[in-house]
């Protein structure tokens, strides 16, 4: 059996050069959403893959000894809806997250991911304390 290769790994490509390349109201959505993400974690964003933008890194070892390298928070702006990587908090934290998540607005979710049609149809400060919960979580499961 080969070595596994992540099917998502970070690139090179700018922020800036992916965003001219999608609608412009979904590009001036991610300008908002990367601001937000800059401020809950101090990070500068970074490519993954042609679309996802992280913040953020951890490394992850499974009990088969796959392991890897992954963003600890982010979101791709899909046309459909936006997708952001910031679901999946443990413990004590549940409680706070299905009340923010409560308070949100439009919103649908999936096993990690939140998603949202358009940044209007939700509260952006609650959408920044989902974040924030999510990138503590991550510092304490993930504190390398």
């Amino acid at each position: 059996m080969g070595k596994y290769e992540p099917k998502t790994k970070a690139t090179e490509q700018s922020l800036d050069a992916y965003l001219a390349t999608i609608e412009p109201a979904r590009a001036e959505e991610a300008r908002r959403l990367d601001a937000m993400f800059r401020r809950v974690t101090g990070e500068e964003p970074r490519m993954w893959g042609p679309s996802m933008i992280g913040y953020g890194l951890y490394h992850y070892r499974y009990d088969s000894g796959h392991e890897g390298e992954a963003m600890r928070i982010g979101f791709a702006p899909r046309k459909a809806e936006l997708v952001l990587y910031l679901l999946g908090v443990d413990g004590d934290d549940q409680a706070e997250e299905e009340a923010l998540l409560a308070r949100l607005g439009k919103h649908r979710t999936g096993k990690s991911c939140l998603y949202v049609r358009r940044l209007d149809g939700v509260d952006e400060g609650v959408l920044e304390e989902l974040a924030a919960l999510s990138w503590r979580t991550m510092a304490r499961r993930y504190p390398d």
